[in-house]
């Protein structure tokens, strides 16, 4: 380990801390589908399952296969890996289809007359791609589980070697019992016993034991932290925006280790308002927990913040890799932050980040549903599992409690430590004590699985031997990546549903994947009633259940509209409830703060100064002058004394904004545009050459000055007929301004 101590006292001293979709073949079987001994098979492929991946549905498929009595193989592929669209269909077959190919023999070389196992069976299961939004998925498109060969019984077919699979948890447990000093038959009579099978009867057989604690012996856990050190110095060395820190312990050997690249930390400005800290896998051949920092970017694509590999797994470890993210991210601590069910990270976050909401990943918590109430529950394990997703979906906390007592004592769980514990810690995994906190989507089940896909990608580096250039190859952060993922989404183009202002307004803002969700309530906004209560205030309630509704406050001149159901607190995205109340009251644009930056299309070094709900001050500035902007407009256009004014000092403070030195800007920059085009006069929007001229500095040409004015008194008359009434005590919302009785009224029409 010298080397080692020379390497910390060195860097001690030098200061380092996926187009169009292939549709494929949709191949539907005429025959009845044929299976043997499947009276216990729950689960049978369809057409037009959906996975999220297509280890996914290889997993599935193998499962089903398992169960009927044969095994799968991976066969045709379209497309590849890495190459154009990459692969968008693959076939999985029968491990008996297709023939053997009869290989050329070279003269005087001993051939093994070695009997092949295929015979041309036709089963097959095949998958196609598809990409809608950023947000691949592949759907089953032809199956057939016709045989023509026996089926093996459920003893013989674990001895396939597709069937022979080891679990993460099995390698940890395995490894746990290795340090015990446990002998290899001893590990499988034990894991027999805790799996409750049969004997000889494990997923893995005896030499698959043995051949796994070799690959543990082989790893050299000395060199390869040296080489993992001497990595991350030469990245340092490479990008100075790398940033890393490590720690060893007192017999000089590597405790722990945490780096950023310079690509996760720009993201993190960007989107690093929810995050999710992962630290359910471990690199067993070195008995390190790693923690892996995740969020979801504008697009709806997951992107990568952080590593770290901790040797304990205890509060201190977990203190130390929250402190040094945090250094990483420039002190920025996230807004939400979601984690497993673990005791010392808990403990942990409340120290580390205080400010920061602290919630449980509910599919780690479903997870373990299985083996906490299935034997207990018996027949009724699958009513009580929907009862806990329908609590779990709840919006009222008050709602909750009285469902939670209710299920308890319908299923007598009265005296479960599961259930107990689940209730004292509701707080960080139930919805209805998370809504009014922004998560970004990443609680739901369909995001889950796009972020397990993604660390999975991540684990696929499990040597420590250049580990740092295997995972940033893993998440794709290479230096050609970021223009190529450009052109894919400018690809994307929306398709409008409703045809209404609303819907076109939000499509030239919002990125593909935030306006499919918004999309989704405009639907479903037409299916609701809106109740007028009070002149601000708003019962809605769907039109088969008007028992019950949610409470919608719209307060017009303030543009401020708030809902009960807290969606747009939760995901950024407006609820169908306030969608119903904008179109009812005649409103055909979203205000502007209803449609986060965060969701909105534009690059990644225009989001930094913009965090979502303007968190930040500019932020705050920025949506100050555009109410600056709205008000000038409307109360300058009323007299020609008025607009004078306004067109004079407008031009003197153009004149002293174009003094300060404005910012470096790229070829790739996007310009920042508002998305209120209701402050837009139609005439004055398209005058690029008087705009040109304008911003070009001659602010006190009085033939400039003369044309603003002209094209402003144009588009005057439009303007006006544009401008809806924001005044609550006339009774109505959303009219003409000019038809208004109150805005007839004297002493609304005075001057000063």
């Amino acid at each position: 380990m010298s080397k080692l101590t020379d390497l910390v006292k060195e860097t001690s001293e030098s200061g380092m801390d996926s187009c169009a979709d292939d549709i494929g073949t949709v191949e539907e079987m005429a025959e009845v589908t044929i299976l043997s001994r499947q009276t216990s098979v729950n689960l049978v492929p369809f057409i037009g399952q959906r996975f999220v991946s297509q280890d996914a549905a290889y997993e599935f498929y193998c499962s089903f296969a398992k169960q009927c009595g044969f095994s799968i193989r991976r066969h045709r592929t379209r497309g590849k890996d890495g190459v154009g669209r990459g692969i968008t269909r693959r076939d999985f077959t029968c491990h008996r289809g297709g023939y053997p190919q009869i290989k050329a023999s070279d003269e005087g070389k001993m051939q093994r007359n070695r009997k092949s196992s295929r015979c041309g069976c036709q089963a097959y299961m095949r998958i196609v791609k598809k990409a809608d939004f950023d947000v691949p998925e592949w759907r089953i498109t032809g199956f057939s589980n016709i045989h023509n060969h026996e089926l093996l019984k459920s003893n013989e077919v674990q001895l396939l070697p597709a069937c022979c699979t080891m679990s993460a948890d099995d390698k940890s447990r395995i490894c746990m019992y290795a340090k015990a000093g446990m002998s290899v038959r001893q590990m499988l009579r034990m894991m027999e016993l805790e799996k409750g099978v049969k004997l000889g009867c494990l997923p893995f057989t005896e030499m698959d034991v043995r051949n796994l604690l070799q690959s543990f012996r082989n790893v050299n856990c000395d060199s390869d932290a040296i080489n993992l050190l001497e990595m991350c110095k030469y990245r340092k060395d490479k990008d100075p925006n790398f940033k890393y820190n490590f720690q060893i312990d007192p017999n000089n050997q590597l405790e722990r280790i945490a780096w950023s690249y310079a690509s996760s930390i720009e993201s993190y400005e960007a989107f690093g308002d929810a995050v999710i800290f992962d630290t359910t896998h471990r690199l067993d051949p070195y008995d390190m927990i790693m923690g892996i920092w995740v969020g979801v970017d504008n697009h709806g694509s997951n992107c990568f913040f952080g590593c770290v590999l901790l040797r304990d797994e205890n509060t201190e470890s977990f203190s130390w890799a929250l402190k040094t993210f945090l250094e990483s991210m420039d002190g920025k601590a996230p807004e939400t932050i979601l984690t497993d069910q673990n005791i010392w990270l808990k403990e942990a976050v409340a120290v580390e980040m205080p400010r920061t909401k602290h919630a449980f990943c509910i599919w780690h918590i479903i997870a373990k549903f299985s083996d906490w109430f299935s034997v207990l529950l018996g027949s009724q394990y699958d009513k009580w599992k929907a009862e806990f997703h329908r609590l779990y979906n709840l919006h009222s906390v008050e709602d909750f409690e009285v469902g939670w007592m209710k299920m308890v004592d319908t299923y007598g769980l009265h005296g479960n430590k599961h259930i107990a514990s689940l209730y004292a810690l509701r707080a960080f995994w139930a919805l209805p004590f998370l809504r009014c906190h922004f998560f970004a989507g990443m609680t739901s089940a369909f995001q889950s699985d796009l972020i397990n896909a993604f660390i999975q990608r991540i684990l696929s580096a499990h040597s420590l031997d250049n580990f740092v250039e295997k995972v940033a190859v893993a998440v794709g952060y290479k230096v050609d990546a970021g223009p190529k993922q450009k052109v894919q989404r400018k690809a994307h183009k929306v398709s409008l549903k409703m045809g209404s202002p609303i819907e076109s307004h939000a499509a030239t803002v919002l990125t593909p994947y935030a306006f499919s969700k918004l999309q989704e309530e405009l639907v479903l906004a037409p299916q609701y009633a809106s109740l007028l209560v009070d002149e601000t205030y708003f019962i809605v309630r769907h039109h088969i259940d008007m028992d019950i509704g949610c409470k919608v406050l719209w307060i017009p001149h303030d543009e401020f509209i708030s809902c009960s159901c807290h969606l747009f607190e939760f995901s950024g995205i407006l609820c169908r409830h306030v969608l119903r109340v904008l179109s009812t009251n005649n409103c055909f644009h979203i205000p502007d703060r209803y449609l986060p930056v965060r969701w909105r299309e534009v690059n990644t070094s225009l989001t930094k100064p913009f965090q979502a709900f303007s968190s930040d001050e500019r932020a705050g500035k920025v949506q100050l002058l555009q109410s600056m902007v709205s008000t000038l407009i409307t109360e300058s256009i009323d007299t020609e004394e008025r607009l004078n004014v306004a067109c004079d000092q407008v031009a003197r403070v153009l004149s002293r904004i174009k003094e300060f030195p404005g910012p470096a800007h790229d070829d790739n920059d996007v310009a920042y545009t508002s998305p209120s085009d209701s402050l837009i006069l139609p005439e004055v929007e398209d005058s690029v050459g008087f705009v040109r001229s304008f911003a070009a500095g001659n602010t006190h040409d009085p033939m400039t000055l003369e044309k603003m004015k002209e094209r402003i008194r144009d588009g005057i008359n439009i303007y006006r007929k544009r401008r809806r009434c924001s005044l609550p005590c006339c009774g109505q919302f959303g009219h003409d301004a000019n038809d208004c009785p109150m805005m007839g009224s004297d002493d609304l029409n005075e001057d000063g």
